[in-house]
């Protein structure tokens, strides 16, 4: 609970700053947070080096593990066909296509406009895009901060399924540290099938 309450005030106070208008342009420009996150792959990749069990780490890795990245896209996409239900300001298959960006805001947001543009306009494609790029960051943010209670409440593999695309990148360190360094390979696969699968599911339902 300490970690997840230290990465809202840091989040929270990240947007504090940025709208104070106090940080350097050329900051932004830089890309800190991919240095960052480069730092925290090597440290990651520095334990389990470590710890000598490298076999038996990817040994884990099976096709039984494609269940995963299977349950999360399944679960997603429901979860997303319910709340356009609720909704119903866009069709179906629009909240489909924000779902399908499982958690990869910078792609789904982008091709959802190219595809939409066409077919619903340049407003509707942008208000899709935005919606998609805010759905996956708050995906994002909320893996990241709720990680341990999904472990302890829903199972280990819980952080991981809640991540999405990011269980390989930036919620990994999160998902070691609240289900245990062995699933460092599991999560990792989980967020490149993920991946792969993102730009075909968002192209076909957005393209309905």
């Amino acid at each position: 609970m300490k970690g997840s309450l230290i990465i809202l005030a840091l989040f929270a106070s990240g947007i504090g700053i940025g709208m104070t208008g106090t940080v350097p342009e050329s900051f932004l420009h830089t890309s800190p947070a991919k240095w960052l996150l480069y730092a925290l792959a090597a440290q990651i990749g520095i334990s389990i080096g470590y710890s000598g069990n490298l076999r038996k780490t990817f040994g884990k890795v099976t096709l039984r593990s494609l269940s995963l990245p299977l349950g999360t896209m399944i679960g997603t996409l429901f979860m997303s066909a319910l709340a356009g239900l609720c909704l119903g300001r866009f069709a179906l298959t629009d909240y489909l296509a924000v779902g399908s960006g499982l958690g990869y805001y910078s792609l789904s947001s982008v091709l959802i406009i190219d595809l939409k543009s066409d077919t619903a306009g340049i407003q509707t494609a942008t208000q899709l895009g935005m919606l998609a790029m805010l759905t996956n960051i708050i995906r994002e943010m909320t893996a990241l901060i709720g990680g341990p209670w999904f472990a302890r409440l829903c199972g280990r593999y819980a952080p991981t399924a809640a991540a999405g695309v990011t269980s390989m990148d930036v919620t990994l360190p999160m998902i070691i540290r609240c289900s245990g360094q062995e699933l460092f390979p599991v999560a990792l696969m989980h967020g490149m099938v993920l991946e792969i699968c993102v730009p075909v599911l968002v192209t076909i339902f957005a393209s309905l």
